[in-house]
């Protein structure tokens, strides 16, 4: 890193010396000993503006203390009913780890359908991956590699993908906005396989809008991408919708695949289980979904939304299905 790098590092600290007794013990939550760390994606974050970067890290605090983001480990999604209705409709789980040790998350864009609860219940449930993420897996792993890991990669499924989708944009902006302003950074490399056309011809016109080091985290690979992600971790760390030979949908997959999706699935189970225990000595059972507020989106990012449902729009006033259309 540069000498300059180094420089908004050391002067991000001084701020954050400063801040409040209830900033500082949440900033702790966050940044799990490895603050350096934390300002470093911050900073990235705002392009190296350390005026910019603490605004941002200290409004980010504000919001998990206003939100109560700090417990939110300590509040299961009751009934249990309700919460497996969630995993089936918010596909989302951690398949595995790269050879460098970093957690693989595997993301059913295109199958994801968010009917089952209200936005709050949804929102909760992300922010609970995130938490656990953070405080619970990446933790360990920096334990167990004796370097601080942070980061993580993500897998898109995008097996599925219909014009439909556009409902989804609410919610699916609702959890972008709430990862880039608290979360940001936290991912490596976004890797996308099983691309349909619908995707294809949304890129083109969105990935222009991008900024530099998006693009770059970027990689659409092709088919299940089981051949370039295997370059990076093992069969047994894939998703299971990458281990197909060719593309298709993750549904005709065999039963006795491991689905980092379900509710059954051990990284689910732990999550959940920890989160019943957490809670067995609080009184926080009977106080249901928990109400985050949802911070405005960043003006760039509204845009994008917007270009995306402008395609879509345009594409479903086209004759005929996209389906079928390769890339």
């Amino acid at each position: 890193m540069g000498a300059a790098a180094e420089d908004a590092v050391q002067q991000l600290g001084r701020l954050m010396d400063q801040v409040e007794a209830p900033l500082m013990r949440s900033f702790q939550n966050v940044h799990q000993g490895h603050p350096r760390e934390t300002m470093l994606r911050f900073l990235k974050a705002r392009e190296w503006n350390v005026s910019k970067a603490h605004k941002m890290l200290v409004e980010s605090l504000n919001w998990r203390i206003q939100n109560e983001i700090d417990s939110v480990l300590e509040r299961p999604i009751l009934p249990v009913d309700l919460y497996r209705s969630i995993r089936g409709s918010q596909l989302v789980g951690l398949s595995g780890y790269t050879k460098e040790g970093l957690p693989v998350f595997g993301i059913g864009v295109g199958q994801s359908t968010y009917d089952k609860a209200s936005v709050h219940y949804y929102v909760q449930s992300h922010i609970q991956i995130n938490e656990y993420r953070d405080r619970i897996i990446l933790p360990m792993l920096t334990k167990k590699f004796g370097r601080p890991i942070t980061t993580c990669i993500k897998i898109l499924d995008m097996t599925g993908l219909k014009l439909s989708a556009m409902s989804q944009m609410k919610m699916l902006s609702s959890i972008s906005t709430v990862d880039d302003l608290n979360y940001p950074e936290k991912s490596e490399t976004y890797y996308i396989v099983n691309v349909p056309y619908i995707f294809s011809a949304c890129w083109k016109v969105v990935k222009p809008l991008l900024q530099e080091r998006t693009k770059k985290k970027v990689k659409v690979l092709s088919g299940c991408g089981r051949d370039e992600l295997l370059q990076i971790m093992d069969y047994s760390s894939l998703p299971h919708f990458c281990r197909r030979e060719g593309s298709g949908s993750s549904k005709h997959l065999p039963a006795d695949v491991d689905d980092c999706f379900s509710p059954d699935h051990p990284f689910h189970k732990e999550l959940y289980g920890h989160t019943t225990e957490q809670s067995s000595h609080k009184e926080l059972l009977k106080m249901g979904s928990l109400h985050v507020s949802i911070p405005e989106p960043d003006p760039d990012d509204a845009k994008i939304v917007e270009v995306i449902e402008a395609e879509f729009h345009k594409m479903g006033g086209q004759n005929g299905s996209t389906n079928g259309h390769k890339v």
